[in-house]
C-alpha cells in the first residue's frame, strides 16, 4: 500500500478492497443487511418485511430490542417488538443500528482483552458523539453514532488478523493518527483506516460515510480540501475529531494527538468556538454519555 498522504483513484480503491477482503478475512456483507438494503431502497418499504428480516435472527433481534430500550434511546414507552422499534427509531435510524449491532457480531468483545478494549473505545466516543450531535448544526445524531462507531472498524479487523498489532498499537497510543497508519502500513501491509474502508463499502455503508471513514486521518487531505474528498465527508472527520477530544477531555487525559492540528479547522467547519468546545465538554447534554 502507499502512504496515507497519496490518495487512490476508485478503480485502485476497489482493488485495495478486494484484497483486504481476501487478505484479512474481512467479513461479508451479511444476508440480512443486503436484504434490509433493497427492502429499504424500493419505493415504498414494507415495515413488516423490514422487522421480519431482523425478527429472523434471534440474537440481532434481541440485541436491538435491548439496545432500543436502554437509557441511550431515552423512549417512554418500550417497544415491545422489532416492528416498534422500527417504528419509534424511523428506518434509516433502523438500519444504522441493525448494521452497529452486526458489526459487534462479527468481532464480539469476548474474543480477547484487545477487542473488549476496542469496543469499550469506540462505544464511548458512538455515545458522546450522539449526545453532542443535536448542538452541532445539520449534524444528525443518529449519522454521528454510526460513524463514530464505524470509524475505526479497520483496528477491529486487523486485531482479530494479526496477534502482535495490539501490543504494537498501544506503543503508538499519543502518536497523531497519521504516524499511526503509515507505521501500520510499512509493518502490517494495511492500515484501519482503509480496511475500515473496505469494510464500510461492502457493509454498505453510505459513501460519504465510508470516504470519511477513509480519511480520517489524512489531515492533509481533508483540511486542504482535497478533490477526493467531499464537504459531506469532511464534515463527519471533523465531527469525529471533535467527539474524540470531548471524551478526552472528559477523562481528564487533555488534548487528542491530533487536536493541535485540526482545532482551527473542526471549530470552522462545524460553526463551533473553543468556548463552545468547553459547553459540549462541561454542560449537561454529555451526561448520560
Amino acid at each position: 500500500m502507499t502512504q496515507a498522504a497519496a490518495p487512490l483513484s476508485p478503480d485502485a480503491l476497489q482493488r485495495e478492497a478486494e484484497l483486504a477482503m481476501r487478505d484479512l478475512g474481512i467479513p461479508p456483507c451479511p444476508d440480512i443487511l443486503m436484504r434490509f438494503d433493497a427492502e429499504m431502497r424500493s419505493s415504498d418499504p414494507d415495515l413488516r418485511k423490514l422487522a421480519g428480516l431482523i425478527n429472523g435472527d434471534v440474537a440481532l433481534s434481541a440485541a436491538m430490542l435491548k439496545t432500543v430500550n436502554s437509557p441511550f434511546y431515552g423512549l417512554s414507552t418500550k417497544a415491545g417488538n422489532v416492528q416498534q422499534a422500527l417504528s419509534v427509531l424511523g428506518l434509516r435510524a433502523g438500519a444504522n443500528l441493525v448494521t452497529g449491532l452486526m458489526l459487534r457480531q462479527a468481532f464480539p468483545a469476548g474474543a480477547g482483552p484487545a477487542m473488549q478494549r476496542f469496543w469499550d473505545r469506540s462505544g464511548e466516543i458512538a455515545q458522546v458523539a450522539a449526545a453532542i450531535a443535536a448542538r452541532v448544526r445539520h449534524m444528525n445524531p443518529d449519522t454521528a453514532h454510526t460513524y463514530a462507531l464505524f470509524r475505526d472498524c479497520g483496528m477491529a479487523v486487523m486485531i482479530a488478523r494479526f496477534p502482535a498489532y495490539a501490543a504494537f498499537l498501544d506503543r503508538l497510543e499519543r502518536e497523531p493518527g497519521k504516524v499511526v497508519i503509515v507505521a501500520e502500513d510499512a509493518r502490517f501491509r494495511f492500515h484501519h483506516a482503509r480496511v475500515g474502508y473496505a469494510l464500510a463499502r461492502g457493509w454498505l455503508l453510505p459513501e460519504p460515510m465510508s470516504k470519511a471513514i477513509l480519511y480520517h486521518h489524512d489531515l492533509d487531505l481533508v483540511i486542504g480540501a482535497h478533490r477526493d474528498v467531499e464537504p459531506g465527508d469532511r464534515r463527519l472527520v471533523a465531527f469525529g475529531l471533535l467527539a474524540e477530544q470531548v471524551l478526552a477531555l472528559r477523562a481528564g487525559k487533555g488534548l487528542c494527538p491530533d487536536w493541535a492540528a485540526s482545532e482551527d479547522f473542526v471549530l470552522d467547519i462545524l460553526g463551533l468556538t473553543a468556548d463552545d468546545v468547553v459547553e459540549l465538554v462541561s454542560g449537561e447534554v454529555l451526561e448520560d454519555a
